[in-house]
């Protein structure tokens, strides 16, 4: 297969020519491989043989040797290849050394150095609706947050045809695939995290029923905050009670495979006297899992614009998450005890910001400008944090415009880094 260009590919390169070696970190299936294979000049794949991670730990000068960048793949089975690594660069002294990529975090261990000063850290995502050619790319997040204008712009992508992207998601492997096979494909990647496809941290046993009424719970909360006794409620159903605790080793299991990704609150100075809520929002790594973990086709979930509204703000916040990583931005949300919530804020750096508020449809769009300035001139002390870059409102709909507040109205299938 072709390979189709990632937005992450110019931070390869550019944490390349600054660093010893980067890591690509994110979950089994994103195109890790894929993308470390098109910066390397040779590659040890670790997974190829169990022959091959034993030699790897016997011989680590053996297994780093090789044209560089030289791209250690599942790195997490020999993960004493690290501070070899470490070590290697430090005797080096050139940058772009090594190029691990893996689907797994290791257990920590007290010897294993942070890689601070020589390995770089890279969260790879599953595909943007831009990297799989579906967006126009017609409005550039860059551009929004340089000031300029939204000009006319025109989404293609229909209801029932965003629904489809929604079940199908962004795995490289499913370029060309049937929607048919989209649906077993996420499905199937969903069995798997439930049999057998995390590492329990701590001596811990999931029982795979639970982890998959666990799949199955966190799909219906996606997008929102719950606690873990709403939680561990739905994975214990009619069985004996399970410890909410219980439930968090499992959730924190499927954050070290990469399959959960949270999103934070943000924490700002305020103006107001409303205090910050500061749980976080349930995401899976690809918006299309939480769908395929509940048995929910497109044509389901078309008719289901609630459920739909939820995936659809995942799908929002996936996207952001890799558009704004280009800009070494990171994706927040906002809560405080007054009830105003902003589904992202794009945070740049100190003194920076933007927010953005998710809707699918246009019957909300006034309510999301509304929570949006009451954001900007009621709450955020802008003193101290600034003005915002921009105000905007992504969408499922069809047109690009800006309202006379200056706030954006957006579609998710017109927008790209």
């Amino acid at each position: 297969m072709e390979y189709r260009q990632r937005v992450i590919d110019q931070l390869v390169d550019e944490h390349l020519e600054a660093m010893g070696g980067i890591l690509l970190e994110g979950p089994r299936g994103c195109g890790k491989t894929a993308t470390g294979t098109q910066h390397a000049n040779s590659l040890l794949r670790l997974d190829s043989s169990p022959s091959t991670v034993e030699l790897a730990v016997l011989n680590p000068q053996s297994a780093l040797a090789g044209a560089t960048p030289r791209l250690i793949d599942e790195w997490q089975l020999a993960p004493s290849l690290w501070n070899a690594a470490r070590h290697e660069i430090d005797a080096r002294q050139k940058p772009g050394q090594f190029i691990f990529s893996g689907s797994a975090s290791p257990p920590p261990e007290p010897s294993r150095h942070s890689g601070a000063g020589r390995i770089s850290r890279l969260r790879m995502h599953t595909m943007s609706l831009a990297e799989l050619g579906v967006s126009s790319c017609q409005v550039s997040l860059e551009d929004l947050h340089q000031g300029q204008a939204v000009g006319v712009a025109e989404s293609d992508i229909t209801y029932q045809q965003l629904a489809e992207l929604a079940v199908r998601g962004g795995w490289p492997g499913l370029l060309g695939t049937s929607d048919k096979g989209s649906v077993r494909f996420n499905r199937s990647y969903c069995q798997d995290i439930s049999a057998s496809g995390i590492a329990a941290p701590q001596g811990v046993t999931h029982d795979p029923v639970r982890m998959k009424r666990l799949l199955a719970s966190m799909a219906r909360h996606v997008s929102s905050e719950t606690t873990l006794k709403t939680l561990a409620a739905d994975v214990a159903g009619t069985e004996s009670s399970i410890h909410p605790e219980t439930v968090r080793s499992y959730m924190d299991s499927l954050t070290q495979a990469f399959c959960l990704d949270e999103l934070p609150a943000w924490r700002v100075r305020l103006r107001s006297r409303s205090r910050l809520r500061t749980p976080t929002k349930l995401h899976f790594c690809d918006p299309a899992l939480a769908p395929a973990a509940l048995g929910i086709t497109a044509q389901r979930l078309a008719h289901d614009p609630a459920f739909f509204g939820q995936v659809f703000e995942s799908m929002v916040i996936h996207d952001l998450r890799v558009y704004a990583q280009a800009q070494d931005a990171s994706v927040h949300y906002y809560k405080d005890s007054t009830g105003l919530e902003i589904d992202a804020i794009i945070e740049y750096s100190w003194n920076d910001w933007a927010a953005v508020e998710v809707e699918l449809g246009s019957s909300q769009i006034e309510a999301a400008e509304r929570h949006l300035l009451t954001l900007r001139d009621k709450r955020v002390d802008t003193e101290v944090v600034g003005q915002p870059s921009f105000l905007a409102v992504v969408t499922g709909t069809q047109h690009a415009y800006t309202l006379p507040s200056g706030v954006h109205v957006i579609p998710l299938g017109v927008l790209c880094q």
